[in-house]
C-alpha cells in the first residue's frame, strides 16, 4: 500500500482510492487511520485527504494559500481516483463531505457510509439511491468494497 496525505505531490499509482468523510476541522475520528490499517495489506494507493498538520485558525478563504491549496489537492485528488469512499461520521455536520458527495454523486466512483444518526442520512439515502451509489453499514466493510471493485479488476 502507498499512502499519500494532503498536500503531498499526487504520484497516483492505480488502483487508487480517495478518502471521502467527516474530518470536521480535524475534530471527527480518525476514521481514515482505521481504514488504512485495514488495507495495509493491498496493493492500493490512499488518497488521505487529513493533514498530518492542520491549523484550525486558518482563514477558509480563497487568500489563504494553504487553504486553497488543500481544497485544490482533494478536488485533483478525488478526479484521478478510481474508488472515492466517503464516510459520514453522525457525530458531525460535515458540510465539505456533503458538498463532495454531490459533486461526484454521478461519477460512478463513489461508495457510501452514512450510519444511522447522521442529521442528513435521509438526503444522502436519496441522492444514492437515485444515482447508484452503493451504500455500506459501517466503515469496516470498506476494504471488501475496494478489493472486489479495484484490486480484482488490476492488471
Amino acid at each position: 500500500m502507498k499512502v499519500i496525505t494532503a498536500p503531498e505531490p499526487l504520484y497516483i499509482q492505480t488502483p487508487s482510492v480517495f478518502l471521502a468523510g467527516s474530518i470536521e476541522q480535524d475534530t471527527a475520528a480518525k476514521w481514515q487511520d482505521t481504514l488504512i490499517s485495514l488495507l495495509a495489506r493491498d496493493e492500493v494507493t490512499v488518497l488521505n485527504p487529513r493533514r498530518k498538520e492542520w491549523d484550525r485558525n486558518w482563514d477558509q478563504s480563497i487568500q489563504n494559500p494553504e487553504f486553497k491549496r488543500q481544497v485544490e489537492w482533494e478536488l485533483v485528488a478525488m478526479d484521478h481516483a478510481d474508488l472515492i469512499v466517503i464516510y459520514f461520521d453522525p457525530a458531525t455536520k460535515s458540510p465539505v463531505t456533503l458538498l463532495e458527495f454531490g459533486l461526484f454523486a454521478s461519477s460512478e466512483k463513489l461508495v457510501v457510509c452514512c450510519p444511522e444518526g447522521f442529521w442528513r442520512k435521509g438526503n444522502v439515502d436519496v441522492v444514492c439511491g437515485r444515482y447508484g451509489i452503493q451504500q455500506v453499514p459501517h466503515l469496516e466493510i470498506f476494504p471488501q468494497i475496494i478489493r472486489g471493485r479495484l484490486l480484482q479488476k488490476a492488471p
